[in-house]
């Protein structure tokens, strides 16, 4: 670390280079930090959780009993050992819960005042977050398994919505209405992704083993079909095999990628831990154990390098890069005959404090 900060200061470096190698290092010493608990909440597993962007601060967790969490993961004690309050819930009495299994929950990506959820009861709700009140329910024929909103969608409000029918709903906030159908798939949708980069770009997954790839402003089919068992392999195409990942249910997985690392890592929900990809080799780095039972979900937190996992055992749990110890600095061979006693930490880190009276 302190060879990158004189290389940044000699301007031998860009700071982009120091930034990437300590995030990077974060993300590779992830352990489960037993200082901070997130608050139990869910009477049956937990199925997805978000983390809004404007803060950073306030995450939503969706359950299989149908009741949706909103925690505060700020330390206002400023202890050591503290416990991630949930400040709101969506509980089993309130008239506006959803009736079964809540599958995807997601902040409004420019505002925390308003989030999203979809459920098995065939429900998308719109909620405002003051109120903990639905400004808007969509209907749909059959059970819903996903949705999402662009993260940086200026010229559309939609929400693609993935459902037991072949076919992905989008859904425009505006009107309150379902204004577009894209038909291809030939079973259930298991995922939905919009482009981080272009907003009209929409990736969807299905139960029949296809991944596809939209324009959502064309009227024709898909761009194209990501389909690694039928045709020939194209030459310019790369595949990266991650290896089996263990998933009992029909339903997908919800997995994560980090941020501002070099390289980027996938951390993906396997049985009863998460496993941690490289994202563009498909090196298993490790395994990240904890939970008591399969795990469903996980989301890492770009701010502060963190990652939080929640599983069928109701709980949901923090895993923290751990902490860097002082460099420490090599003595030239012929100092350190005559050091002996003295400490070879670095001066930097030393006590440098003075006082009159010594």
């Amino acid at each position: 670390m302190l060879g990158f900060l004189i290389a940044r200061q000699a301007g031998l470096d860009e700071p982009l280079r120091l930034q990437r190698a300590e995030t990077t290092r974060r993300a590779l010493s992830l352990e489960l930090n037993h200082d901070r608990d997130v608050e139990r909440i869910h009477g049956n597993g937990v199925n997805t959780i978000d983390i809004e962007v404007i803060e950073g601060r306030y995450m939503l967790s969706g359950g299989a009993d149908g009741v949706i969490v909103i925690y505060d993961l700020e330390n206002c004690s400023r202890k050591l050992q503290y416990t991630c309050k949930a400040i709101s819930t969506v509980g089993r009495s309130s008239r506006y819960v959803h009736k079964f299994s809540v599958e995807t929950v997601q902040w409004y990506p420019h505002d925390t005042g308003m989030f999203v959820s979809s459920s098995f009861d065939k429900t998308m709700k719109v909620w405002d977050t003051e109120t903990l009140r639905p400004a808007e329910v969509f209907q749909f024929e059959g059970n819903v398994y996903c949705h999402h909103m662009s993260p940086i969608a200026r010229k559309h409000s939609l929400i693609a919505v993935g459902t037991k029918e072949p076919k992905i709903q989008l859904c425009d906030l505006k009107s309150g209405s379902r204004i577009h159908v894209l038909q291809g798939h030939k079973a259930e949708i298991l995922s939905v992704q919009w482009s981080p980069r272009c907003e009209h770009i929409l990736a969807t997954a299905s139960a029949d083993s296809r991944v596809r790839v939209w324009d959502v402003r064309r009227a024709s089919g898909s761009l194209f079909t990501l389909d690694q068992h039928n045709g020939d392999k194209s030459k310019a195409s790369s595949e990266v095999n991650y290896g089996k990942v263990c998933n009992e249910s029909r339903k997908g997985l919800k997995f994560t990628v980090s941020r501002s690392c070099s390289p980027e890592f996938v951390f993906v929900p396997c049985g009863s831990s998460v496993a941690v990809y490289a994202l563009h080799t498909g090196t298993l780095v490790t395994m990240l154990r904890g939970h008591y039972n399969n795990v469903d979900c996980c989301q890492f937190h770009p701010d502060y390098q963190e990652l939080y996992s929640g599983g069928k055992d109701c709980n949901i749990l923090a895993w923290v890069p751990v902490l860097r110890g002082p460099d420490i600095e090599e003595e030239p061979k012929d100092s350190q005959k005559g050091a002996v006693g003295q400490s070879s930490v670095n001066t930097a880190f030393e006590d440098a404090w003075s006082s009159d009276e010594d």
